[in-house]
Order: C-alpha cells, then structure tokens, then sequence
C-alpha cells in the first residue's frame, strides 16, 4: 500500500490487514472530520451528565464492586487518572512492540465511533504516538479478558498523563522524559476517559491480528511443504482431485486440495509412478486437504469473528445521548476467546501432522529415498534426530492445546464473576504457531532430501523452484554434520514467508492457479 492512502478511524471498515498497515505506517489512519464532529457531541454528552444528578457508572461512580460509591462533579476527572495508575497491574515480560502498536490502532478504531465519551485531544494524541513511534510499554501477562483488557490497555495508556514507559527510538524511555523532549504536557483527561480508554478487548483483538497474518502463512507454508514431501516419498495425486472433494464440500479441503493439485501439476516425479501397484498412502499424505482444511475452516472462522470484533465499541456504559447510557457487556472478551482457542488447536494440528511426514520420511520405506535420508548409515545417523525435535515441538502444543475460555475465576469482588482469560487465548495461539513454524521448517529440509534422490526427474514449476531456492542456502548431506543452522535456515524460510513468495511469484509468472480466487486469500 501507498504510504498516501488514507484509512478513516470510526467510518471505514478495518480488517487484519489494514490494521497491520497502519501499525507499520504503509497505511495512514485519521480522525475525518465528521468522526471529530460524533466524538465531540458524546464528550460534551458525557460532561453534562458529569454535572447533573444522573448517576452513570465510570462518569460519577467507582468501578467494579465500588458502583455505588458517588463521585462528586470536582473529583470526576481525578478519578481517570486513578484508574489508569491502580489498573496498572500487569506484570512479566513486555508484549512485542507491534503488538502494542495494533492495540492502539485498534482502539482508536473503537473510540473514534463515538459513543465513548472520549476527548479529540486525546484520539489526536495516540495517533501522535503512533505515528512518532514512541509506543507503550505493555506487560504480557494480567488481564483475564472480561471487564475489559484492563491491566495492559492501562500500561498502553500511562503514557498519555505522562507516567509509564515507551519504546522509542530503539530504547525503553520513561514517557514523561519522551513529552519533556518533544515540548508536550499530559493530557487532563475529562469524565469517563480512563474507564473508556482501558474498558475493551484491544489486547485480545491485536494478538488475534497476528495469529490471523501468521496462521495464514503457516497455511500455505504447509501446503507447500506437504506436497514436497508427497514428491519426495512418491505419494499419490489423486486424493486431491477435484471431484473427490465436491462430495464433501468443506471449503478449507477444497481449497488446500487445490493448492496441492497445482503445486505438483506437470510433476515428472508424479508421472514417473503413475502406475505403481500402491494402493494408498498413509493418512498424513492421503488426507492433507481434510486435515489442513480443517485448520483452514479455523482460520476463516477467526477472521470473520475478528473483523467484528475490531469494528465494534467495546466500551462500559456505552453513551448513546444524556438520556440513553447503557452498562452493559461488550467488554467480554468471549467471543474472541473461543475462536483463538479454536485457531490455536487447530495450527496445533498442522504442526502434528507435518510431524507424521517427517516420520515417514525417515522409514526408508520409498523407493530411491534412503533410511533416515542418508545412503550410507550407521556411522552415520542422519536425518533421525531432526524428528525428535518435531516430536518434542508437537507434544508441547499439545500442552498448550488446553482451552484458556474453558476456565474462568471470579474477580472484582464477585461483580466480574464470569471472565473470558481471552487473552491467554490469544498469547498461546501465538506460541503454538511459533513452534509449527519450526516444524515446518524441519519438514522442509527433510523434504528437499528426500526429492534429492528423485534427480534427475523434476516436480513441478512450483515446487521445483522451492527446492531449489533450499539448495541455494542448504546443501544435500550424506554425513553426520551439525544441524542447528542448517535446521535455524530453513525454519526462517519459513518463518519470513520466503518460501511462500517463491511460490506465488511462479504462480503469477506462469499462470498457476495456487493460493488464488477466495476467502482464505484476502485478510
């Protein structure tokens, strides 16, 4: 995206992409000046009902189990600040910089729309952050997703009254240290501000934003080293042939049936066993497109419940006009923690089948393909332990596979006696794609072995330009060697979504249907 297009907080519709364009500045958000106008009107709303005999929760009360402690006119702003400095509780290692960039983006989507009661000056001030990249510092670990993301959405915003820490220029700086140097004051945050600013699912939401970009790497990724290591162990095409799968007309199956059919079209590996006397493979070969398409359908489904969520107002009360506040629940973080459960088992499950292939391609059990890849063993061990790191990867996701939505402790005195932990939802979906990154790329140098010893015979465009690109960086072994860089390589090739730009280039190039045309393509 041009760095000149314009993404309109509160009006336009945000997706995971665009939310990633504006966290990286490809993409420019702004406050329109019918958004200045909406959010204005619900401040002024908000201020009068400070000053009249209306009581609202958050404006002229305490919070949580202290709603029916009054607030006089004098201390309502006294009162924002004291929740963003008490809910500041959030503890361990900090959130990655991006993440907390997402989150300010996706809280601006939600408080420009309005009905929060939020100042101008403090919208015009988080997108300062945003773009001077002097980002908060956001701990990991503290919020149980239900009254809001409260301890890290209060971490985010310290910075605006001048207490907490910033990234900033490659440091970790106190944010009153970063206002000093650019001539700016705290904002004096009004009425409802601080209960708006930290009430939202904006942790849930930006972890999600991620596991969204990087699951749907994960995806491809695997369909790409799968139908390399179908080549490598003179797996069968026909389970992937299009009629097969009109008969159960899943869409993530059909769509990974269909990326594999291309990735091995004009195979001269294919073709040279077109007629073998093997009946069938095993499942983790044969039934690629149902189990992948099973965490396609996952993906998807987290996407669709993601766009929701991050074009919504997830604030408490809602404010409507002085005569219509609204405390109600859009603050709980349960329909987003079910979904990245989901999406967490579900790239568990890639990481336990590419494991499966790894197995099978040590067994020695194809024709040309060694045991444990290497011709002359015994002396040599080779490929045989790099499966024992998958088996080990793959077991800890089962671990972590637990659901985080399925458990809930009652917190805030009993008044939030029902929460989300959403996001520990989103933290372990992230972790779980981390180590099928790694398998992956574990599954990717086993599989560039094992076609080794289909040469001089060639896969197809696709493919054969993978391989070759895990050629150019890692070499074919036939001794005992470290492996830790070789395995650290191709898991980057992974990681950085190298070998999925190699494949859509050729597919582009010339003219291949993969990876194309639908819902699992567009984020």
């Amino acid at each position: 995206m041009s760095v000149k297009e314009i993404f309109n907080y509160g009006s336009d519709f945000l997706t995971a992409g665009k939310a990633l364009a504006i966290s990286k500045g490809s993409l420019k958000g702004v406050l329109s000046e019918d958004c200045r106008i909406n959010v204005r009107k619900s401040s002024e709303t908000v201020a009068k009902i400070a000053l009249s005999n209306k009581v609202v929760y958050g404006v002229n009360t305490g919070f949580g189990p202290l709603c029916t402690t009054m607030i006089s006119a004098e201390d309502t702003k006294k009162l924002q600040e004291n929740i963003l400095k008490s809910h500041a509780v959030g503890i361990g290692e900090p959130i990655a910089e991006e993440i907390s960039r997402l989150m300010l983006v996706l809280k601006l989507q939600a408080l420009a729309k309005g009905y929060s009661g939020i100042q101008e000056i403090t919208l015009d001030r988080m997108i300062w952050h945003l773009e001077t990249g002097a980002i908060p510092v956001v701990p990991k670990q503290g919020s149980v997703g239900a009254s809001g993301d409260l301890a890290p959405l209060s971490h985010l915003f310290l910075p605006l009254i001048g207490l907490g820490k910033v990234h900033y220029k490659g440091k970790v700086i106190p944010a009153a240290e970063l206002l000093q140097e650019h001539g700016l004051q705290p904002i004096p945050l009004a009425a409802k501000e601080g209960l708006a600013l930290i009430n939202g699912t904006q942790f849930i939401a930006a972890h999600a934003v991620k596991v969204i970009e990087r699951f749907h790497n994960l995806l491809s990724t695997a369909d790409i080293t799968a139908a390399m290591m179908i080549e490598g162990l003179m797996g069968s095409v026909k389970p992937f042939h299009a009629q097969l799968h009109e008969l159960r007309a899943y869409k993530g199956n059909q769509h990974v049936a269909h990326n594999v059919r291309h990735l091995l079209e004009n195979s001269e590996i294919v073709s040279s066993h077109s007629d073998c006397a093997k009946v069938q493979d095993p499942y983790s070969l044969r039934c690629v497109p149902q189990v992948h398409g099973a965490s396609r359908n996952a993906w998807l489904h987290l996407k669709e419940m993601l766009e929701v969520e991050i074009n919504s107002v997830t604030d408490n009360p809602v404010i409507f006009s002085e005569e219509l506040t609204i405390s109600g629940g859009n603050f709980h973080g349960q329909p987003m923690a079910m979904p990245l459960d989901y999406a967490c088992l579900a790239a568990s499950e890639i990481g336990n089948i590419s494991d499966r292939r790894i197995y099978l391609s040590l067994e020695g059990n194809t024709p040309g393909v060694p045991k444990l890849l290497m011709k002359e063993t015994g002396l040599n061990s080779g490929f045989m332990i790099l499966q024992y790191t998958s088996a080990a990867l793959a077991s800890e996701n089962k671990g972590l596979c637990f659901p985080a939505s399925a458990d809930s402790i009652p917190t805030s005195l009993g008044q939030e006696d029902h929460v989300s932990m959403g996001s520990i939802s989103g933290r372990k979906a992230l972790q779980v794609i981390e180590n099928v990154e790694k398998i992956l790329g574990i599954e990717l140098f086993c599989a560039a072995q094992a076609m080794d010893y289909h040469a001089p015979l060639k896969s197809g465009k696709i493919i054969t330009a993978v391989h070759d690109f895990v050629r150019s960086k890692v070499a074919h072994l036939e001794q005992d060697q470290i492996m830790y860089d070789l395995m650290e390589e191709t898991i980057e090739m992974v990681k950085q979504g190298s070998i999925l730009k190699i494949a859509k280039e050729v597919a582009a190039r010339e003219n291949i249907a993969f990876g194309t045309g639908d819902d699992f393509e567009k984020f």
